[in-house]
């Protein structure tokens, strides 16, 4: 046998092609934000770099806590489900503790920590729910794929879970669990009776409450028809689509866009697209539609090849994430489109969101480690010595 007959995947330790659609996004990320939250930041601060700064030591922290991930076996990760879930549904109490949660804009979602950092608590909840359920699909398959039971069983878990978010109120976050949740019980074998019914009382239990609070209904209203009050209601979504629309093929120009000068509310978290559209035209809105596609198509690609070696902890992990980011993106840009109501979720790797940036590259740092995996079954040393022997014969 000659050096030719090694396998090519063995010559890089993880996907090339994942960590070159990362680095993109989280590069072009950091400019965009830059140039979106420039005119805010100076008049709020009087720093004008006062977001981008604080973004780009999340970065930091996100890449280097990213490293330690890669190198812990998953294996790991599927022994730790249970203290988990528990480390997580203590997050959500917490929060809503008087001096424990920092409220903002009405809403009580974050955690105080020391006086130095403020952590979401929706996101790290969502990747501690996303490692249980990949093990719990794991170990009660066949209570799975035969018994309501089975399907029942999680499905409580992630009621008490988005009762909690909802309490904050984080009708988004909520909104993504469910998503992720069913998409990997029905990928797991659930019988399709129980994911029909598990979805119809998804929505009707989420369709009231959307309708129930008054900012949620006026949220519903200025989605249906923005123009027709343009000045409060549909005041967010019209100078969105004003940005997207002014952006035409190729944009004004970076640094160029006129609506982040105060007229866009939240230009630099939830409706940084909308910048990237006027900034950048339609051109450069591709552009990042079809990175989200490829880091989602890899993702996809991990998941299926761990599904091949018969990992299946690793491949519902992967899967599971897949949809979180395809959830969330849809979502962001969808709002920003003017095709669904606001929610308030982030752009993953683009929009300000310290909390939410630091998690994702946890996340993707698994998902490396993975990836790792699916490549060195063997480990690197075993792996390395049968090379050579292949190599010699």
């Amino acid at each position: 046998m000659t050096a030719r007959a090694v396998s090519v995947t063995d010559s890089f330790p993880v996907d090339r092609v994942l960590l070159v659609v990362i680095g993109t996004l989280l590069f072009g990320g950091l400019v965009m934000l830059a140039s979106a939250s420039i005119s805010v930041a100076d008049r709020q601060t009087g720093d004008p770099f006062f977001y981008f700064e604080r973004q780009l030591v999340a970065v930091v922290i996100g890449l280097l806590l990213a490293l330690v991930m890669t190198r812990i076996p998953t294996s790991i990760w599927e022994r730790l489900g249970l203290p988990l879930i528990c480390l997580a549904f203590g997050m959500l109490i917490a929060v809503l503790i008087p001096g424990l949660g920092r409220t903002v804009n009405g809403s009580t979602r974050w955690l105080d920590m020391a006086g130095v950092f403020q952590i979401q608590v929706s996101e790290p909840v969502r990747l501690f729910l996303l490692m249980y359920l990949s093990g719990y699909v794991v170990r009660r398959r066949k209570e799975l794929q035969e018994r309501f039971v089975g399907f029942l069983k999680p499905m409580i878990l992630i009621a008490l879970v988005c009762g909690l978010l909802l309490m904050q109120p984080d009708f988004g976050a909520s909104v993504v669990i469910i998503a992720i949740a069913l998409s990997m019980l029905f990928v797991a074998g659930a019988r399709i009776r129980d994911f029909l019914i598990s979805f119809a009382i998804a929505l009707a239990v989420l369709v009231p409450l959307a309708l129930s609070s008054a900012y949620r209904r006026n949220r519903i209203t200025g989605f249906l028809d923005p123009w027709a009050d343009p000045y409060d209601t549909g005041f967010q979504l019209t100078q969105s689509l004003i940005a997207v629309g002014t952006g035409e093929w190729f944009g004004t120009g970076l640094g160029g866009s006129v609506q982040k000068l105060f007229y866009l509310p939240e230009a630099h978290t939830d409706f940084v697209f909308a910048v990237i559209a006027e900034e950048l035209g339609l051109a450069g809105s591709i552009g990042v539609i079809v990175l989200f596609s490829l880091l989602i198509w890899r993702i996809i690609g991990i998941a299926r090849e761990s599904a091949r070696c018969g990992r299946l902890y690793q491949a519902n992990l992967a899967f599971g994430f897949a949809v979180w980011q395809s959830v969330q993106v849809f979502i962001n840009i969808g709002v920003n489109m003017g095709i669904l109501p606001t929610k308030g979720l982030t752009l993953p790797l683009v929009s300000y969101g310290r909390s939410s940036l630091i998690v994702t590259l946890i996340a993707l740092g698994i998902l490396l480690r993975i990836d790792y995996e699916n490549r060195h079954p063997n480990g690197p040393r075993k792996r390395s010595t049968l090379k050579k022997r292949q190599v010699r014969s």
